[in-house]
Parts: C-alpha cells; structure tokens; sequence
C-alpha cells in the first residue's frame, strides 16, 4: 500500500467519486451521501471564505451533534482551517474566552450570546454562495483545536500535533477498528475530542457515521437495531443508564450486528463492563486510555480485561511510567504518578495555548492522573486527578466554578468537590462560607449566567468557618473524603 497522503478535502472528493451514492452521516430522518457531503461542505467552504475565513485559521464550531455540524467541520478543513469544537451550551463568558484563546474569525452555532465576533449557522453560510464545485486543495496545519477547562480554571486549547491529512489509499481497518464498511453509532457529542477523531476518522475512511442530537438509552438501543450498527461508542454514564434500564426493554432489541464497542473518557466500574462484555458477546468491548494531547495511548480488549479485570490495558502507542513525588521511577505494583511520553523522533503530538504542561526531565508530560503498572505492564487507573471531577465523561475542575461563585458577592470563601454519582460517576459539590444571607437558589441563579450546566453544582453546603487556609489553600481531597465517610455511616 502507497503511504501517500491526501487532505482531508481531497480524501472526501475521492470518496464522493468512489462511492458517490453511499451514506456518509445520518442524524435522526437527515443523512448525506458522500458526494452530497462533498458537494454541501463546498458550498459552505466559499460562506465562510466569504466571512474572511482563510487557511491556516481556528474556527469556533459550537452545534449540537447533527449532520451540520459533519459539513461544517469538512467545510473549514477545506479551506485549510481548523476546527475548533466547543460545547453549544457554553453560556457567553466562557464562549468569549475561548474565542478570544483561539482568534476565530466566525462562530458556528445557534448561540444567541452577544460576543465580539459573528455567529453564524451552516443554513446562513450555505445562503452565502450556490456554488458547489471544487475548492483548490489546502491542507489545515492542524487537524482539530478542542478545549479543556485546564486545572487553573481558565480553558485552554489543545491544538493536535498532526495536520489534517490521511492515506490516499483507503486501509481496510484504520484507527479504533474503523473499517470502511462500518456502520458507527455515535450518540457521545461530538464536541469532545474522542467523538470528533472518531467521525474524523470514519469520513475519511468512507464508513457510515450515524449521530444522535442528544443521548437517551433506550434510544441508542434502537438506533443499534434500525441502522443495524456495527461500531458504537458510549462513556460509562451512558453504559450505566442503557443497563439500568428494565431487562424486559433492553433486551427486545436485536445487538447482534455489534462488532466493535468503545468506551473511554472516565473510569468504568468493573460490574457495568463485565456486564457488557458478557452482554455484547462475541462482539469486542474495546477501552482506550490517553488524553487529548496524545503523546502516548492503552489499549485493553474485553476479553483481555476479564484476566487483568480493573485494567485500561498496556501501552500500544508511545511510553508510560509512574513516578513518586521525588521523581524517582516506581517499581510494579506502586501508585504514582502518570507521565507518557510521545514515540521517540515523532513530531510533538499537541501543543497547549493559554497553559503549559506538566512536566519532568526527559520529555514525560503529566495530565494528573494516578496509578500503577503490574508486573506485566497493564495499567490501572487509582484516581483520575486529585481535584478534577469527571461528569457523565466531561472533564469539571474545580477552580472554575469556585472562582464564578466567588463573583457573587455574599461568598467569603468555598470549595468545590465531587461527591460519587450512580449516574453521572460523580456530582459537583460546593462548600460555601458565606457572609451574610444567601440562598443556594441565589447561587444556582448566578452560576447559570456563568456556567455550562453539566458544571453547576448539584448541591450546596453552607458552612460557618472559612473553607481555605490563611495561604488562600484548600484541601479538596481531605474535604470530599470527610463528606464520603460521613454519607457511609449508618443514620
């Protein structure tokens, strides 16, 4: 096989001329073969070169999963940009910080936020010229740009290290065990990193991408049998809310065609995937453990998993290792620290813009999480960040929230924790010390102007003595430990 590359513009011409007829994304009742997706992401292309979108720019892409949100993103590759996907719930401080981050020209979304760049959907772009002929070929120096809250509270950007290329050739099995003739089922949103490479990858290998606008279990169970789904990706909250349904409806519909099932992006309980990998049989329950930023990679299949039961597999792509406080390497069997470095003499995987990475000599980068390789190199996760709350598979850190609740003026000080969720895996939890009356319903009320929703906190503690110490400190990890003791003693 030739190991030329193509844009990702190119790539999605050629699978317009091969097979031109075949679906390339369906959304509810909406789908687009290839050469439509081709022929619509062209005309869309010359809307936003019309809004003075030029290559090498980062474009805001803030839509609900949808087949507009696939031409949109194919639309800004072709003109050498990048996309840069964001939550569509964003209220507008955070929306504005990250644009001003990312210096996107335009904003693709339905947000009625007043911010200081336009915000456009892909129907106005789409009005903006009628022709659908091809563009000249451009290739994005970077693939993707997608967003992390970073620990100090303020986003940052998480540009791929990879531009936006793939084989001219088409494998008959790419990256996560996409294979051309898949069918894939996609109800994650695609504003997080894992479903957008995933799409990425599935357009360009010429698969069927099948998104849902928003996640409901027994939904995505009929999804599977209608579209006769032969890949899907959940997170384990949505795993957790398709098992916790009555075993009279989960099992009426038909997963057989199931050949591939991912999941990442939070720890998931050993009960809930010993029950899928028994359930989606002789399917594979395939886990990826890494981060946005890619410099290395785990991979554990199901079968794998049911002899090294709580592993996220061994390291496939790039090094681990786990380092103690001194930074000195740990033996097996030791938590600590997790630093990954990328393959020795490839090309930086990310680079970060409005942080820096955490890091130790010889290149390791940190993402903050904590764990311990057995004796045969399998990884298992012992936390996934001291302070970082994970919510239903989204990345909620702490910092943020108390600094929008320490806007409000009758708030002293506070912390916020997680406290563990049967749904979610874990609820956001704020200590307040306040001066003064104040309602948790005033507190809800000013949080909603300033915070996603899946970033609010659930519930509310008040309390009389000062949450920090005199050096402005918190014990995150001593003050949820105390409140998970508590909950655990008997009434």
């Amino acid at each position: 096989m030739s190991d030329e590359m193509i844009s990702f513009g190119a790539k999605l011409a050629q699978n317009a001329a091969l097979k031109g007829a075949q679906p390339a994304v369906s959304c509810g009742p909406e789908s687009l073969t290839y050469a439509e997706l081709h022929r619509r992401s062209n005309r869309v292309a010359r809307g936003l070169a019309a809004m003075g979108v030029k290559a090498g720019d980062l474009v805001t892409l803030g839509l609900q999963n949808s087949v507009g949100f696939v031409v949109a993103a194919h639309a800004i590759w072709k003109l050498g940009a990048t996309p840069q996907p964001i939550s569509f719930r964003l209220p507008r401080g955070e929306l504005q910080a990250i644009v001003e981050l990312a210096n996107s020209p335009v904003v693709i979304a339905t947000f009625d936020h007043a911010i200081d760049r336009p915000i456009v959907t892909v129907e106005q772009l789409a009005a903006l010229s009628d022709d659908e002929s091809d563009l000249p070929d451009a290739i994005p120096p970077i693939s993707k740009a997608p967003t992390s809250g970073g620990s100090t509270g303020r986003p940052k950007l998480i540009l791929a290290g990879q531009p936006g290329v793939t084989p001219k050739e088409t494998p008959e099995v790419g990256g996560f065990r996409i294979r051309p003739v898949d069918t894939m089922l996609i109800p994650a949103p695609l504003y997080h990193n894992a479903p957008f490479g995933m799409m990425m990858s599935a357009t360009a290998l010429g698969a069927h991408v099948v998104l849902m606008a928003r996640f409901d279990p027994e939904a995505t169970l009929a999804e599977i049998q209608a579209r006769k789904a032969t890949w899907v990706y959940l997170v384990p909250t949505m795993m957790n809310r398709i098992w916790h349904l009555p075993e009279a409806v989960r099992g009426k519909y038909d997963l057989s065609t199931v050949e591939t099932l991912w999941h990442m992006a939070a720890p998931c309980p050993a009960w809930l995937k010993e029950a899928f990998i028994h359930w989606i049989a002789p399917g594979e329950v395939m886990e990826l453990y890494a981060g946005t930023e890619a410099q290395a990679v785990t991979i554990i299949t199901g079968s794998e998993w049911l002899t090294h039961r709580g592993s996220v597999g061994q390291v496939t792509i790039g090094e681990m290792k786990v380092f103690g406080e001194d930074g000195a390497e740990l033996p097996p069997g030791e938590v600590g620290e997790i630093y990954m470095r990328r393959p020795p003499g490839t090309p930086e995987t990310y680079k970060y813009v409005g942080a820096a990475p955490k890091t130790l000599p010889g290149g390791w980068e940190s993402l903050g999480d904590l764990g311990r390789f057995d004796a045969e190199g399998y990884l298992y996760l012992a936390d996934r960040r001291t302070d970082m709350i994970l919510v239903g598979g989204s990345n909620v850190y702490p910092a943020e929230i108390e600094a929008a609740l320490e806007e409000h003026p009758s708030v002293q000080s506070c912390a916020v924790i997680g406290l563990p969720d049967d749904d979610l895996g874990a609820r956001v939890h704020a200590i307040v010390n306040a001066k003064g009356a104040v309602t948790a319903d005033e507190l809800k009320a000013h949080l909603k102007e300033r915070l996603v929703t899946y970033k609010q906190p659930r519930s509310f503690e008040f309390v009389d003595e000062p949450v920090r110490d005199d050096a402005g400190k918190v014990r995150r990890t001593a003050l949820r430990d105390a409140r998970i003791a508590a909950q655990a003693q008997p009434a």
